[in-house]
């Protein structure tokens, strides 16, 4: 369907973002472009050291700068550019209108802070409540995201919690000021599978009930499926597919994507098949290929691919791909991941 963009929440365009180092400039993210409605959810996928938390860094300006810069883009949130926004501009955004969920809990939260003053800290200065307020409403969103006896947890420090009680205090943090985006950076690496499965639970369950939009920042393409309905694909600071939950997984047209569906392990079969890894290493951003990113690890690839990065392809409304195989000249490739489906 085509896309309505009265329902936009977040829309990211061409963003670029560098960091300064002694040995030269690391562009990480490269013209990323992406967009969230109101209540959806959209994963970004890719290996570690594609640019995919930075972009969600980015959009909130938490990369430290220097040496991180944001070279060029936009984010709109709510008609305004968040990249034009002041520090002060945005404390009033960072809680209260866009949360964010940390990869490792123990480390964002305050090991010297009890867990019900830390939520207290945003809702008396976002929603201006009284000490006692703000402390009724902790003890309210600890017994939401499922923490056990919440009037007594409020009371205790971080290291009195559980590694998944932790992720979800940060998830009550995160939600406290009723957020309208909520972004998760890998939520659930550090978690057993039980623990994973609740807070996935728990994330759907906001989604539904606060109608939250969700961009989920993770490399688990079983947490994608268990949670997004669009998925982003990127790979050496660019998006190199982008399409719905089914086109991606059903009908990926990137080689980087095949890949990447290629090393899920099938549960549901009898057979026997070995995981397919993806050979070689991702690129050296100091000093970006001018082609595609991927041809040095795409069995795919032809001479162009090396000397010029191919254009977006629109396969569908909400599905494009940049891939020279797209070309009309390009020779027939089967798709693998429809052929093991067959």
């Amino acid at each position: 369907m085509a896309r309505d963009k009265s329902k936009t929440l977040i829309d990211v365009k061409d963003l670029r973002v560098s960091f300064d180092t002694y040995a030269g400039e690391v562009q990480a993210v490269r013209g990323v472009s992406f967009y969230v409605n109101k209540g959806e959810a959209v994963a970004i996928v890719g290996e570690s050291g594609c640019g995919k938390s930075v972009t969600a860094q980015s959009t909130m300006q938490l990369i430290p700068m220097p040496p991180g810069r944001i070279k060029d883009g936009q984010v709109m949130f709510n008609g305004k550019d968040l990249t034009k926004l002041t520090d002060k501009q945005m404390e009033s955004i960072r809680g209260s209108e866009i949360s964010m969920i940390f990869q490792d809990p123990m480390t964002s939260l305050n090991p010297t802070m009890k867990v019900g003053k830390q939520i207290m800290e945003g809702l008396i200065k976002h929603q201006r409540l009284s000490k006692a307020e703000a402390k009724k409403k902790a003890i309210e969103m600890l017994d939401v995201v499922g923490i056990p006896n919440p009037e007594k947890r409020v009371e205790q420090y971080p290291h009195e919690f559980s590694g998944g009680m932790r992720q979800r205090a940060m998830i009550a943090i995160a939600l406290s000021c009723d957020p309208k985006l909520l972004i998760a950076d890998e939520p659930t690496t550090a978690l057993d599978v039980t623990i994973q499965a609740q807070i996935l639970d728990l994330m759907k369950d906001l989604q539904r009930d606060f109608d939250t939009a969700i961009i989920l920042i993770t490399h688990d393409l079983g947490v994608v499926a268990d949670i997004a309905q669009r998925v982003v694909v990127m790979y050496a600071g660019l998006v190199i597919e982008s399409g719905t939950l089914d086109e991606i997984f059903y009908n990926g047209q990137h080689p980087y994507t095949w890949g990447l569906m290629r090393s899920i392990p099938k549960v549901n079969t009898d057979e026997k098949e070995r995981l397919v890894p993806i050979e070689g290493t991702p690129p050296d951003l100091f000093s970006p290929p001018k082609g595609c990113p991927f041809a040095a690890r795409c069995k795919y690839a032809m001479p162009i691919c090396k000397e010029q990065m191919p254009e977006k392809t629109y396969l569908s409304e909400d599905h494009y791909v940049k891939c020279w195989l797209q070309h009309e000249m390009a020779p027939d490739v089967e798709n693998p991941i429809k052929k093991g489906r067959e």
